[in-house]
C-alpha cells in the first residue's frame, strides 16, 4: 500500500481546511467497507462542503494520478463504495444541504449527502414526499440512491429513483463542472445525460447538486393482504393484479418461509401456513380508493387464493411492513449464510422466474427464499447455506448460476435496485451484448478519459 505524496497532502489540508482530510489509520478504516462486506482501506478520506472543493479534489488528484472513490453511507451491498488501497474516498457527508423546495414547480434541490429519511421529514409539511424508499431510507444518502438507482416498495407506481430527477450538477474525471437537465416535467434539448448518471455507481462523475421531482403526499391509504396456499398462485396473481388499470401504490411478494418469519421474528399477524402472500396498497382520495379496492381484490383472487382481507388498524398495516423490512436480517435465523440476489424479470415473467427458483432449490437441495417488489419484477432471491460446508457453498453457487441463467432467459437484468458494484461485474458480460459493453465502456472514458473515478467498478475487466 502506497501513501499519499507530502505535497498533494499540503494541497489537500489547505484546500479543505481543519478536519477535512482524514489521514489516521482508525479514521481511513471506517470509509473503507459498505454493506457488502467487503473492505479497503483508502490511502486518505477527503470531506468537501461545496461543489468547487470538489472540483478542486478531482483536479489535484488528475494531477497525481489517484483514482478516487465517492462515498455517501455505505449502504450498498455489492461493493460499490468500497475502495482500492490506491484510492482517495470523497464522502459527501458535509454536502447535506436542503438548498430549496419550491412546491409550485413540485421540486426539492439538495446536496448529495442529504439523507433520504431527512429530506422526507422536511418536505412532510409542504404535503410532498420524494418516492424513492428503499429499505435504508432513514440512513441512506441522496447521492447513494442517485449512484445505484434506487428504488423500493413505491417504485411500482411512482418509478425509482432515475424517473424522479429532474436535472443534476456534477464533476466529471477531467474536473470539469457539467450541469443536465432542468427543473421542468417536459424537455426536448439534447441528450438526457443526467438519466446516464443515475445508476453509474460514481464511475462517470461525481454529483454536487440534484433537483429533485416531488410528488403530493396521497391523502388515504388502503392496505391489502392476500393470502395464497403456494407461490405459484400469488406468483400468477401478481401478473393478474398488473394487468388491470389499477396501479397499487405497493405490490410486495413473500413466500412461505418469508411469512413465517414475519409472524414469528416480525410479530406480523399472519396466519400458519400460509405458502405466500401479497402485500398490496392503494392510495389517492378518499373518493376513489373503494374502487380501487375493489379492483385490486378482484385480479388478487383467483386460483389458490385463500383470503383477501383490509389491514386491521394503521398500527395493524405498521407492523406488517417492518416485518417486511426487516426479512433480509431476519433470515440469519435460517442459515448462518445468504447468497442476496435483487433480479427482476418482466412482470408478467413472474410466475416463470418463481418456478425456475424452486427448481433450483429443489436441484441443489438448498433452502432459497424470496421476497421483493413483484410490481416491478424485482424479486429479492435468497439462497441459504452454512459457508463452512464447502458441499453447500459449491451447492449454492450452482443453485445462483441457474437462477442467473433463468433471469437472463426470462429478458431480466441480474441487478433490479442494488447496483452492480464489485460484486457482479462478470455477469454483464453474461446479460449484455459485447457491442453494449463496447459504448459502456467509451461512455465511460469521455466522462473519465483516465479511469479515475471509481475505477474496476460496473463494467467488467476486457
Amino acid at each position: 500500500m502506497g501513501t499519499l505524496p507530502a505535497d498533494l497532502i499540503d494541497e489537500l489540508g489547505a484546500l479543505l481546511g481543519p478536519g477535512g482530510l482524514l489521514l489516521d489509520a482508525a479514521e481511513r478504516l471506517a470509509y473503507g467497507y459498505d454493506n457488502s462486506r467487503r473492505q479497503g482501506l483508502p490511502l486518505a478520506v477527503a470531506l468537501p462542503t461545496n461543489a468547487a472543493q470538489v472540483q478542486a479534489i478531482v483536479r489535484l488528484c488528475r494531477a497525481h494520478r489517484l483514482p478516487i472513490v465517492a462515498r455517501g453511507r455505505g449502504t450498498n451491498t455489492t461493493g460499490a463504495s468500497v475502495p482500492g488501497e490506491d484510492a482517495l474516498v470523497v464522502s459527501f457527508e458535509r454536502m447535506n444541504r436542503l438548498l430549496d423546495v419550491r412546491p409550485g414547480d413540485r421540486v426539492a434541490v439538495v446536496e448529495p449527502g442529504l439523507l433520504n429519511g431527512d429530506l422526507q421529514a422536511a418536505l412532510a409539511p409542504h404535503g410532498l414526499f420524494w418516492p424513492p424508499d428503499p429499505t435504508s431510507a432513514a440512513f441512506s444518502s441522496i447521492g447513494g440512491n442517485l449512484a445505484c438507482n434506487a428504488g423500493g416498495p413505491r417504485a411500482v407506481k411512482y418509478g425509482a429513483t432515475r424517473d424522479n430527477v429532474l436535472a443534476l450538477k456534477a464533476v466529471t474525471g477531467t474536473g470539469e463542472r457539467v450541469e443536465f437537465g432542468a427543473a421542468t416535467t417536459k424537455g426536448a434539448s439534447g441528450y438526457d445525460l443526467s438519466r446516464l448518471l443515475i445508476g453509474s455507481e460514481g464511475t462517470l462523475a461525481l454529483i454536487v447538486e440534484a433537483t429533485l421531482r416531488l410528488t403530493p403526499t396521497p391523502t388515504h391509504r388502503r392496505a391489502l393482504r392476500a393470502i395464497y396456499a403456494d407461490v405459484e398462485s400469488a406468483a400468477a396473481a401478481v401478473a393478474r393484479l398488473m394487468a388491470q388499470p389499477v396501479t397499487p401504490s405497493m405490490l410486495e411478494f413473500m413466500d412461505g418461509d418469508c411469512v413465517r418469519l414475519a409472524r414469528e421474528v416480525g410479530g406480523a399477524d399472519l396466519p400458519v401456513g400460509a405458502g405466500a402472500l401479497l402485500m398490496l396498497e392503494a392510495d389517492g382520495e378518499a373518493a376513489v380508493l373503494d374502487a380501487a379496492e375493489a379492483a385490486l381484490r378482484r385480479a388478487a383472487e383467483g386460483p389458490g387464493c385463500l383470503s383477501v382481507d383490509a389491514a386491521a388498524s394503521e398500527a395493524g398495516r405498521e407492523t406488517l411492513w417492518a416485518a417486511r423490512k426487516a426479512l433480509s436480517p431476519a433470515l440469519r435465523t435460517l442459515a448462518p449464510g445468504k447468497i442476496n440476489e435483487d433480479v427482476v424479470v418482466p412482470v408478467s415473467r413472474i410466475p416463470d422466474l418463481v418456478a425456475a427458483v424452486r427448481a433450483a432449490a429443489t436441484a441443489q437441495s438448498l433452502a432459497i427464499v424470496c421476497f421483493g417488489h413483484a410490481g416491478n419484477g424485482n424479486l429479492h432471491v435468497n439462497i441459504l447455506y452454512d459457508p463452512a460446508d464447502p458441499a453447500q457453498a459449491a451447492r449454492a453457487n450452482a443453485a445462483l448460476e441457474s437462477v442467473f441463467d433463468a433471469v437472463i432467459a426470462l429478458g431480466g437484468l441480474v441487478s433490479g435496485e442494488h447496483g452492480i458494484g464489485l460484486a457482479k461485474r462478470e455477469l454483464l458480460a453474461r446479460s449484455l451484448s459485447p457491442a453494449t459493453l463496447a459504448l459502456m465502456r467509451a461512455i465511460k472514458a469521455q466522462f473519465d478519459p483516465d479511469d479515475l473515478l471509481n475505477p474496476g467498478k460496473v463494467l467488467p475487466p476486457v
